[in-house]
């Protein structure tokens, strides 16, 4: 890893006792521990909120993978901070991290020098937590990212294989903050420097926590309650759970929302709305801080970060996702309003890459969770406040959505001529469905096509990666993703901007086996029509359930969420290997296996669709090929047992 030297030690916030004592500090207000390395850039959530406390004048340190086999004394060595122990597993919930969709464990961590395994525990914020409780029970612990955030209330563990609680009922932390954590950091910090104690922060938005049962909800008159099925409910009816979860997404991603209750045991865990969306000057405060884009000194001789080095010449443009994806956890995690920053800020960044010492005059990736989201919201945000819907344009895109790439083409187009840089790639996930929006007016239209174009034309390295997921309208529908139908479309004028400017780039799409919803037979097809369009897949995974989706929900309780209809989903290994190995038809070792199950399954049309030019006899006892031309009279009678 290159060293800046611009920097000094002092840049960074402090790790250890010898980098706090540098800066004079005989004391701390905040300390933060993770389970990713401390890279101080604005993707990662522990500097987010360790610049975020300091630009508030706090004194604060990060403790970054914490040894939590020994005898703590990574937990002990910066001692008590004076106002609280910051929580989170890191950028991934550690589960999620560590293992497989088989639950194999995983041989590497991207989040650690040279992406070495084995730094974090399963469960990183309930283990973290539980140490600094049992070490500091006096002090208060807030736990946030991810892992506490889509685990909030009672979900199910895909490793454990048994629905868990809230997770404030495991960890002992003393609050609990979900989703972008900022806004209610804030807050918080405002009512401890009055000298309000954690334990009477009860009704701060986007925070959680744990009360004894029959105490009375602190008051709020703009709160609306509502009160969920047990944690116990939802261990003995899997359909409660299943109801559950409709009112959690909906309530997730409401402006006004309701404040939720659920009783786990003798105890109840309250989670308070949320804020609503991020302004732009508040985003922008955000990734403004003073970051110096790097990892820390500490890890100079000990090998790259991966998840480091794939984003460090990117630059994130906003937050949120409409998008609503049954498997995704963007919009649980982010919101679905988007929150987006400004052009200034922006180039401001793109500016400050071009500064840094490996910098080739290349950006990686001018996104965000998806691509072309950028500025876009409701026309008239009084019916967006007033909305439930998951997904702004699901089944529909949504008649008050603004979908203008105007400003995104901008951005494209204002960043290319920052002195320095050469060439601006687009590296996230484009979402084509925007760009054939029937209902958008002209200007939005055209707007949609000169974005294309242009990125098409000048920002795609080679690859475009564009994810439908699967070709199954059934199975797209359950994923809340838009018809196969729109992916040929987009296919077609790709290919036709690639001639137009003469141009030899790919499209690389994402698909998802084993989804709920999925059989076998929907695979076999996925196989043949992706064959019909050239494609030999690499960009594929098996469905993992995580918390807070629905898809996740549907594989549990075998339930959909919202219509309350049974849904198949594929469990064992078996039939998830099943399902994959349609992926990679074009494999000489899976063709064998594929004629067999096609031929069992009686399905020779998809047979001869994904393997033509060879004759294939039918398998199946001569009784019972009985085609139109060979029926006789008498075979065409009813049979009668006796």
């Amino acid at each position: 890893m290159n060293v800046d030297r611009r920097y000094k030690m002092e840049d960074w916030l402090p790790t250890s006792a010898k980098e706090v004592e540098r800066r004079g500090w005989d004391s701390l207000d905040v300390i933060l521990f993770t389970g990713d390395a401390y890279i101080d850039h604005p993707s990662f959530g522990s500097a987010v909120v360790g610049r975020l406390l300091e630009a508030h004048g706090l004194k604060v340190a990060i403790v970054p993978q914490p040894n939590w086999r020994d005898d703590l004394r990574d937990f002990k060595k910066l001692g008590r901070p004076n106002l609280f122990f910051g929580v989170t597993s890191g950028a991934m919930d550690s589960m999620v991290n560590h293992y497989t969709a088989n639950r194999r464990k995983r041989s590497d961590d991207a989040y650690t020098p040279d992406g070495r395994s084995g730094a974090r525990p399963d469960y990183a914020s309930i283990e973290y937590s539980r140490i600094l409780k049992k070490l500091f029970p006096e002090v208060p612990v807030v736990i946030g990212g991810i892992e506490a955030s889509l685990r909030r209330v009672t979900h199910y563990d895909y490793w454990q294989d048994e629905l868990k609680p809230g997770v404030l009922a495991e960890s002992q932390a003393d609050l609990l903050v979900y989703g972008m954590g900022e806004q209610p950091l804030l807050e918080i910090i405002r009512l401890l420097e009055r000298g309000v104690p954690v334990s009477s922060l009860k009704t701060i938005a986007q925070t959680a926590f744990l009360q004894d049962k029959e105490e009375t909800l602190p008051k709020n008159k703009n709160w609306k309650d509502l009160e969920l099925f047990s944690h116990d409910e939802c261990l003995e009816d899997k359909f409660k759970y299943a109801k559950n979860f409709r009112h959690v997404e909906e309530e997730s991603n409401r402006w006004h929302a309701a404040r939720m209750t659920q009783d786990v045991g003798d105890k109840r865990i309250v989670i308070n709305p949320p804020f609503p969306p991020m302004t732009t000057g508040e985003l922008d405060d955000s990734f403004d801080l003073p970051y110096t884009r790097l990892p820390h000194p500490r890890y100079v001789a000990k090998g790259p970060i991966p998840a480091f080095e794939m984003i460090k010449f990117s630059v994130n443009l906003h937050r949120g996702c409409f998008g609503g994806c049954s498997f995704c956890t963007i919009s649980a995690h982010q919101g679905k309003f988007i929150a987006s920053r400004s052009k200034e800020s922006i180039l401001k960044e793109v500016e400050a890459i071009t500064h840094m010492p490996d910098f080739k005059g290349y950006i990686s990736d001018l996104g965000g969770p998806s691509a072309n989201m950028y500025k876009m919201q409701g026309k008239n945000l009084k019916i967006c406040q007033r909305c439930t819907r998951p997904s702004c344009i699901f089944p529909n895109i949504c008649t008050n959505l603004n979908t203008d790439h105007s400003a995104l083409t901008d951005i494209y187009r204002d960043a290319d001529k920052v002195p320095g840089i050469k060439k601006t790639f687009i590296g996230s996930g484009v979402r084509y469905d925007m760009l054939y929006n029937n209902m958008a007016s002209s200007q939005e239209k055209d707007s949609q096509q000169i974005y294309m174009t242009e990125l098409v034309a000048k920002h795609v390295s080679g690859r475009l990666k564009v994810a439908p997921e699967h070709t199954s309208d059934k199975v797209l529908s359950i994923m809340r993703k838009p018809t196969f139908k729109l992916f040929h479309r987009f296919k077609a004028d790709f290919e036709r901007i690639n001639r137009e400017k003469k141009l030899n780039q790919q499209i690389i799409p994402y698909f998802i086996s084993s989804h709920p919803g999925s059989q076998e037979e929907d695979m076999a097809k996925l196989a043949c029509e992706t064959r019909e369009l050239d494609f030999k897949l690499e960009q594929v995974q098996d469905f993992t359930p995580t918390p807070m989706t629905v898809a996740t929900v549907i594989y549990y309780s075998g339930y959909h969420p919202y219509t309350l209809e049974k849904i198949y989903a594929a469990h064992t290994k078996d039939e998830k290997l099943l399902q994959r190995m349609y992926f990679f038809w074009y494999k000489p070792e899976y063709r064998k296996k594929i004629e067999a199950r096609l031929d069992k399954i009686k399905r020779m049309d998809l047979l001869k669709k994904l393997f033509p030019g060879k004759e294939h006899k039918d398998k199946r006892p001569d009784s019972k090929k009985q085609t139109n031309k060979t029926k006789t009279h008498f075979q065409s009678k009813p049979k009668f047992k006796r």
